[in-house]
């Protein structure tokens, strides 16, 4: 299904005629996905997808000197815009019919749920993977998810980029994000994910699939910013959980819990002590008075 910002954004943009036609390509997608998913089954990879993937490249630093146009048709170095605040970076295309609307409406759902803002805690960047969108797509593109995040300040820390191909091939290489145009359906066959990148442009953390764990995703932004963004809270669930490189996901760190447990069984047993202590001391100065 295509998400409701996706059907608004349709509806608002191309019109009536549009959005079917729109939504009829969404549903030739799902049929196409349908059909990816048959073969995967069958252990077969349809010809669309092969060399289609995301490789993990952590600790890597993106190359911040490749330039992209923003929504105002300016261009910048990827610099400007991953410098001072973890990133979460988007690997999209604006025209996708249906899995980058997917992605995005997941990330939003995401943000929407944390108490971090973009903007102040960190920045989002969506880079299109199609070297022929324009910067008024992106501009549309990055009315839209605004409108649904409705924070202050958001503005000023999600961009919607697009580039030319050498540039865009070069930012794909760096993450691990492996694509391909399809001539036969004249769209992209890419993955789905995020990528979560350290202030100086350093990957930090992947996250797959179209929907995004707030827990997670507030996790991996806290270590990203070297642990200078969140609370006292985000420093414990960093001791008990731990990001799992092979499932893109924090999962229980059992000898930290095991160690936590301790702590706080020591500290409860001492309390006991003190508390029961402090008891009889007062108990034994009543009677002697």
């Amino acid at each position: 299904m295509i998400g409701t910002i996706g059907i608004v954004e349709m509806s608002r943009t191309v019109g009536t005629i549009g959005m079917i036609r729109t939504l009829g390509r969404a549903c030739a997608g799902a049929l196409v996905a349908a059909a990816i998913f048959a073969g995967a089954a069958a252990g077969e990879v349809p010809p669309a997808l092969r060399d289609v993937g995301i490789d993990q490249r952590l600790n890597q630093t993106v190359p911040l000197d490749l330039s992209f146009r923003d929504e105002s048709g300016e261009v910048a170095p990827l610099s400007r815009y991953i410098a001072e605040r973890p990133v979460v970076l988007a690997l999209v295309y604006y025209e996708c019919p249906m899995l980058c609307t997917l992605v995005l409406n997941g990330l939003v759902s995401s943000l929407k749920a944390m108490s971090l803002d973009v903007g102040k805690d960190f920045d989002v960047v969506a880079v299109s993977i199609d070297p022929t969108e324009t910067p008024e797509m992106a501009a549309a593109k990055k009315e839209t998810y605004l409108h649904a995040y409705r924070r202050p300040g958001a503005a000023e820390g999600w961009h919607f980029l697009t580039g030319d191909e050498a540039s865009i091939r070069r930012l794909a290489d760096a993450v691990g994000f492996r694509f391909r145009y399809d001539e036969a359906s004249g769209e992209y066959a890419h993955a789905a994910g995020i990528t979560v990148l350290t202030p100086s442009g350093r990957i930090a953390r992947y996250f797959y699939g179209v929907e995004y764990s707030p827990r997670d995703l507030r996790l991996g932004l806290v270590e990203a910013a070297d642990e200078r963004i969140g609370s006292a809270i985000d420093q414990l669930m960093l001791f008990c959980f731990r990001y799992d490189v092979a499932s893109g996901k924090y999962s229980a760190a059992v000898l930290n819990l095991v160690r936590l447990g301790g702590v706080l069984t020591v500290a409860a047993f001492g309390a006991f002590v003190i508390v029961s202590r402090s008891r009889e001391t007062r108990l034994r100065v009543a009677k002697q008075a």
